[in-house]
């Protein structure tokens, strides 16, 4: 039988768990896990633990949530516990001090969800689709101490399709980077990976991928129909794209919009609305109109727009988009 390896898995949201599950899986051995500590949300304020958490405890492993990655006194139980791994994995975890990371026998890799060196940062598949980009994809590779700079392991490609939004590559990423992490961490125990320093790969010019904030996800309608439906489909469903109307009485509501249609057969004004019919909503770009078909008012539910306009008279009202 072939090499096992000692791990130490370290993820936190539900894309970290499907890798997790395959380690349980596989011919190695997970000795802890390590996840953000529980925090509280809701009206309530609920403590909420992680999606990594959750399945930790329901598969009797040790879990391990330090507050603080650069206090060696709050990680002393996770610096004990990585002394005795052969290697340590990373997937959708916070940034590590490197006396973390190089902590096992083996060193720590991480599993990114682009085909690096393209999309370093902490939103990849998001500003790949929001970039119209065809292609993209998983990649693993050694953590050091620059940020997504690693020595690459394996990667594998994906295609983006008019119809994909960030959640669909999403679960596609999701299931094909638990694959590839399992063939990694195989060819690592093996001794028969080759790694590729990433500095070798040609790239004319390389796209980050920074974190997205609420103001971030604003849509600016004075951009082309394609760019503005990219950018839609490139936040949806989360954190989700956004505009603001408001009426003649100067009421304003958040619309998050959660796909649209190009429409080069209809023109309209940067931000002008269009009701049609009690069924369509057309909004104008830069140069053609797109039609908005799913979206969520603040307070009510997402629907598709022709319920939406059953229950909400933006028309009648004298909505308008607030530009």
């Amino acid at each position: 039988m072939s090499n096992s390896l000692s791990i130490v898995f370290m993820g936190t949201p539900e894309f970290a768990v499907a890798s997790l599950d395959a380690l349980v899986n596989s011919r190695h051995k997970v000795l802890a896990v390590v996840t953000a500590p529980d925090r509280p949300t809701g009206r309530g304020l609920k403590l909420q633990q992680s999606a990594v958490k959750e399945y930790a405890l329901q598969h009797n492993l040790d879990v391990l949530q330090p507050e603080n990655l650069k206090d060696e006194k709050s990680i002393n139980k996770l610096m004990e516990v990585l002394m005795h791994a052969d290697l340590a994995v990373v997937v959708a975890f916070r940034m590590l001090p490197k006396a973390v990371w190089a902590l096992p026998r083996l060193t720590t890799i991480n599993l990114h969800a682009s085909l690096l060196p393209q999309y370093r940062g902490a939103a990849p598949i998001n500003w790949a689709i929001i970039n119209g980009e065809k292609e993209t994809g998983i990649t693993t590779f050694f953590i050091n101490q620059e940020i997504d700079k690693g020595d690459i392991l394996l990667q594998e490609k994906v295609s983006i399709s008019e119809d994909d939004d960030a959640g669909t590559i999403y679960k596609e990423l999701m299931e094909k980077g638990a694959a590839l992490l399992i063939k990694t961490v195989d060819s690592i125990a093996d001794e028969t990976i080759r790694p590729i320093n990433q500095e070798s790969i040609p790239a004319d010019l390389l796209y980050p991928a920074p974190k997205i904030f609420k103001a971030d996800c604003k849509i600016d309608w004075n951009k082309p129909a394609k760019d503005v439906r990219n950018f839609i489909r490139g936040l949806s469903p989360y954190p989700a794209a956004w505009t603001e109307i408001v009426n003649e009485e100067g009421k304003k509501l958040v619309m998050k919009i959660f796909a649209s249609e190009v429409k080069p057969d209809i023109v309209l004004s940067p931000g002008q609305m269009l009701i049609k019919d009690s069924i369509h909503i057309y909004i104008g770009c830069k140069d053609v109109a797109v039609e908005i078909t799913k979206l969520q008012l603040e307070g009510r539910k997402t629907m598709a727009v022709a319920d939406f306009l059953r229950g909400f008279k933006l028309e009648e009202e004298g909505y308008s988009i607030k530009m």
